[in-house]
């Protein structure tokens, strides 16, 4: 999708349209979200701090994120995907690979598959997406953000060559910004430089990923597309305005995080089988613990028990760390539950309090109430 957070948002207010927009926080730690194109060209991009941004265009316009906004459109945009096959592996909400080989035969070939899809998304969104099509992942990726927006670039088996040899290193996944000047100043700067290179030359860069990094420069992918079902996860995390270190304001923003979490399951109709804690520090190194819960679970409070042994176990480890971003995901997910889930009196009381928090927040708003666990200590925002 094209600048999808910034395209939702100019769709609903007509007067952002044109406009230099950034969505994103707004506080001290604020990143950018998503940037409008006419926002782009003053050197703005997403996952840029906030300051910077509005440093390079002082008057750019702000907006909040709208999360459940962007979920309801990436849900049609996902939809029109799974009319033209069920092989769909989604990487975010704005972004996926389809594998259409089985689909052509009844739909036409990629090309006119890609044109059909992108009609249907202005169709029933208003915005627009840009489309790859190629005959691998690797390809077609870097062909879906050559002609943004509401582009559209084919590559035939013979054209894979042609096309990636004169694009920029930068270009390719896997070599970000510290890579590439090690390599410009050995004089490796188009794929074409990259894909004819010598092991001399790659192996004290990539060290035993030269084969690899060769093969991908050469447009050699044999990646399959897995659908989503495979990769399913619920999650909430946060990267707060100021570290913490304080236990009991963690424990407060764990529960607070794991509560949207539970509430998402519910709401989705599934179970998890395994809770994930995504901790980062204040150094931006991140780690994540995980531990299987049985029975299977939509409960606030078992994901929460298990979530806090899983940090308490990490804070242990590092008793004086201060953390930047929290986060709680549930994962092995199934919509089967076990039966002795509900056979005992405490899941049953679980159950009724998760229910009754649920009804109120749908009526009167998620911040209409919160658990007590989630308000220890919190500062105010």
């Amino acid at each position: 999708m094209d600048a999808f957070y910034a395209s939702v948002e100019a769709l609903d207010n007509p007067d952002l349209r044109g406009k230099p927009l950034i969505v994103g926080g707004t506080g001290g730690r604020g990143v950018v979200a998503a940037a409008s194109y006419e926002v782009r060209k003053y050197g703005v991009h997403s996952a840029m701090p906030m300051g910077e941004a509005l440093r390079r265009c002082p008057h750019a316009i702000c907006v909040r994120p709208r999360f459940d906004r962007y979920k309801e459109v990436s849900r049609i945009v996902f939809g029109i995907f799974h009319e033209y096959t069920p092989l769909v592996q989604g990487l975010s909400l704005d972004e996926a690979f389809l594998d259409v080989t089985e689909s052509q035969a009844a739909l036409g070939d990629g090309a006119a598959i890609a044109v059909a899809i992108k009609k249907k998304i202005v169709a029933r969104t208003g915005v627009t997406a840009s489309v790859g099509v190629a005959p691998n992942k690797l390809v077609a990726k870097i062909a879906s953000d050559l002609r943004k927006p509401d582009g559209l670039v084919v590559v035939r088996d013979d054209e894979v060559t042609a096309l990636l040899d004169p694009l920029p290193i930068g270009k390719l996944y896997g070599i970000g910004k510290k890579t590439t000047p090690h390599l410009e100043q050995i004089g490796i700067r188009t794929l074409r430089d990259l894909r004819l290179a010598s092991d001399a030359v790659l192996r004290p860069v990539f060290g035993r990923y030269v084969t690899e990094i060769r093969a991908r420069a050469a447009g050699i992918d044999e990646r399959a597309v897995i659908p989503d079902w495979d990769e399913k996860q619920i999650s909430s995390e946060e990267t707060f305005d100021t570290d913490i270190s304080d236990r009991a304001q963690l424990h407060a923003e764990l529960a607070r995080l794991t509560d949207r979490t539970a509430a998402r399951l519910r709401s989705q109709e599934w179970l998890a089988e395994t809770v994930v804690v995504k901790i980062r520090r204040k150094d931006f190194k991140t780690y994540t613990r995980q531990s299987p819960i049985k029975p299977a679970t939509q409960q606030t409070r078992p994901l929460l028990e298990a979530a806090t042994k899983l940090l308490d176990e990490w804070l242990r480890e590092q008793p004086r760390a201060a953390i930047r971003l929290l986060g709680v995901g549930a994962t092995d997910l199934t919509s089967t539950p076990q039966l002795e889930l509900f056979s005992m009196p405490e899941a049953s009381r679980n159950q009724h309090l998760d229910t009754t928090l649920d009804d109120i927040r749908a009526k009167f708003g998620n911040d209409a109430v919160a658990r007590g666990s989630s308000l220890r200590n919190r500062h105010p925002r």
